[in-house]
C-alpha cells in the first residue's frame, strides 16, 4: 500500500520550558509592578473586578488568577468576513495573513522616488492596487491623509479604504475623536459591522506598562459593538524595552495579558487578537530599526499566543530600506519567510519604509511576490510511489532526459514560482535588452497596477454616501 508523506519546513523557537518562564515572569510583571491606566472608565472597569488591587489612583496590579480566567474567555479563533459578508480566514488557526499599511505620513512616487505628502489620491490608488494583489488578504489604514483638513483625516480615510476594495480592514485612527465617528461611517455604509465582521480596529498601549486613555477609550467602543481587536505593543530595545531579547519579550508579553485581561473584562468572550513589533534603536542615529533579534522576538511571540490560544498578530517586515531596495528586501525576505513557516497569525503592515514614516507601492509589489515564494516554500512537497518517479526514471534510463515525460508534461506549469515581475533572462538575452536592472521591472510593473485599478461595483454609490456624511459631521 503507497502511503504519502508529506515533507515540511518547520521552525521553533522556545522550548516547553522557556514558555512556562516567559510566562511566569509576566505574571511577575503584572503581580508585582503593575500597569497604569489614564482612563477614568477603564479604571472603574478594573475596580470592579476580583483579582485586581490599586497601588493608588492610576496604578494597579493583576494578580496571576485574572490572567487565567481571561486567557479561558477569550476564543482562540477569529472569523474574519470581507465587507461581501465572505468567508475570508479563521484567524488563530489559518495559515499566515497579510495585510498593507500603516499610518504613514509621507508616500513614495514609485516612478521618480520623490517623497511626497501622503494624500488622499495615494489612499485611493493603494488601496485599489492591494485590491488586486492576491498575497493580501487585508487593508490596514495605509497613511495619515494631509490633503483634506486634519479633522475629517480618519474619516476620509476609512471611505477611500472601503470603497476602493472588499478585503477585510483593519482601522487605524490618529484623531481619537474621529475613531466612533469611523465606525458609524461604516455602519451607514456597510450595515451593523458586527454581523460577519470585515473590520478590525487596532489599538496600542504605551510601552512600558501604561493602558493610555484613547486605547482604553476606543477599545470600549469597539468591545460595546462586538467587534474582533487587535491588541498590539511596539518596543524599542533598550529605550522602551530592556535591551535583552529575553527582558523584552517579558515585559512585552506582560503588556498584551493585561490588555487581554482589560478586554475580557468590558465583555467575557471577546474576540481579541495579541502581538508586537519589537524593534531597536541606534543610539548613535536616533533611528528604530527591524532586526534579525526582531524576527525571532516576533515568532517567540506568536508561539507564546499559540501556547495561550490566542490568535496573533506580529511583524511585517517593514521599516527597514529607503523604499523597494536592497536595503528592505533582507527585512522582508526574513519576516514572511520565517512567518510562514513559524506561527504567526497576521502581518498587517506590508509597504512602509524609511522607518515606517513612508509608504512605498512598489515595496507592497515586490513583497507580494516574496509572499507567493514564501509560500510556496512552505507548502513542502510529498513522498509518495507516483513523486518518487520510479518508474519514469527507469523508463527513461541512463543519458536520458524528462524533459516529454508524463509528468513533466503534467505538472511544469505548476511545479516551479514564475514571477509577476522579473523575467528570467539569460546572459545573452540581458545583454540583447541593453543590460536592464531588475530595479525597472519593478517599477514598470507597480505603475501598471497602479494605473489599472479594479474598483469594486458599489464604488461610487459608498463614496456618495460617505461623501454626505463626512459633510454632514462637518457643518
Amino acid at each position: 500500500m503507497d502511503k504519502s508523506l508529506d515533507v515540511h519546513p518547520c521552525i521553533q523557537v522556545l522550548s516547553e520550558e522557556a514558555i512556562a518562564r516567559i510566562h511566569a515572569t509576566s505574571l511577575k510583571i503584572l503581580a508585582e509592578i503593575g500597569i497604569r491606566v489614564d482612563s477614568p472608565r477603564a479604571i472603574t472597569v478594573f475596580k470592579s473586578a476580583d483579582g485586581i488591587r490599586f497601588i493608588d489612583e492610576q496604578h494597579l496590579v493583576i494578580q496571576p488568577e485574572l490572567v487565567a480566567w481571561a486567557l479561558d474567555q477569550a476564543p482562540a479563533s477569529i472569523a474574519i468576513y470581507n465587507r461581501k459578508k465572505e468567508l475570508v480566514t479563521h484567524l488563530g488557526e489559518d495559515q499566515t495573513r497579510f495585510g498593507i499599511g500603516v499610518t504613514n505620513l509621507f508616500y513614495q512616487d514609485p516612478q521618480t522616488d520623490r517623497v511626497l505628502p501622503f494624500a488622499r489620491e495615494h489612499m485611493r490608488s493603494s488601496v485599489a492596487m492591494a485590491n488586486s494583489l492576491p498575497s493580501y488578504d487585508f487593508i490596514s489604514t495605509i497613511g495619515i491623509i494631509r490633503d483634506v483638513k486634519p479633522d475629517q483625516a480618519d474619516l476620509v480615510a476609512t471611505l477611500e479604504m472601503v470603497v476602493n476594495t472588499v478585503k477585510p480592514l483593519i482601522v487605524l485612527v490618529s484623531d481619537e475623536n474621529q475613531f466612533q465617528p469611523c465606525l458609524s461611517l461604516l455602519e451607514l455604509l456597510c450595515g451593523e459591522v458586527t454581523e460577519n465582521p470585515f473590520v478590525i480596529p487596532y489599538f496600542n498601549p504605551v510601552t512600558p506598562l501604561i493602558l493610555n486613555n484613547s486605547t482604553a477609550q476606543n477599545m470600549m467602543a469597539s468591545v460595546e459593538r462586538g467587534l474582533p481587536i487587535i491588541f498590539s505593543n511596539y518596543g524599542m530595545a533598550g529605550v522602551s524595552t530592556p535591551i535583552t531579547s529575553a527582558g523584552t519579550l517579558a515585559l512585552l508579553n506582560a503588556e498584551l495579558l493585561a490588555g487581554l485581561v482589560y478586554s475580557q473584562l468590558l465583555k467575557p468572550g471577546t474576540p481579541v487578537i495579541l502581538g508586537s513589533l519589537p524593534a531597536f534603536f541606534d543610539m548613535k542615529t536616533m533611528v528604530d530599526f527591524f532586526d534579525p533579534q526582531t524576527m525571532l522576538l516576533n515568532l517567540a511571540c506568536a508561539e507564546m499566543m499559540a501556547h495561550y490560544g490566542i490568535p496573533h498578530a506580529g511583524t511585517s517586515g517593514s521599516s527597514n530600506g529607503w523604499g523597494a531596495d536592497l536595503i528592505a528586501s533582507e527585512a522582508l525576505w526574513i519576516n514572511h519567510l520565517t512567518s510562514c513557516i513559524g506561527k504567526a497569525g497576521l502581518a498587517p503592515f506590508v509597504g512602509g519604509s524609511l522607518g515606517s514614516k513612508v509608504f512605498s507601492p512598489s515595496m507592497v509589489v515586490y513583497a507580494n511576490e516574496i509572499i507567493e515564494q514564501a509560500r510556496h516554500f512552505n507548502k513542502g512537497f510529498i513522498f509518495n510511489e507516483e513523486t518518487l518517479a520510479f518508474e519514469e526514471i527507469k523508463k527513461t534510463g541512463f543519458g536520458g532526459n524528462f524533459i516529454s515525460s508524463r509528468q513533466t508534461m503534467k505538472a511544469f506549469r505548476t511545479a516551479y514560482h514564475t514571477s509577476s515581475i522579473f523575467p528570467r533572462l539569460g546572459l545573452e538575452k540581458w545583454q540583447e535588452l541593453r543590460q536592464p536592472l531588475a530595479d525597472t521591472f519593478l517599477r514598470d510593473r507597480t505603475l501598471e497596477l497602479l494605473s489599472q485599478p479594479k474598483y469594486p461595483d458599489d464604488r461610487q454609490e459608498l463614496l456618495e454616501k460617505g461623501e454626505f456624511f463626512i459633510n454632514r459631521i462637518a457643518k
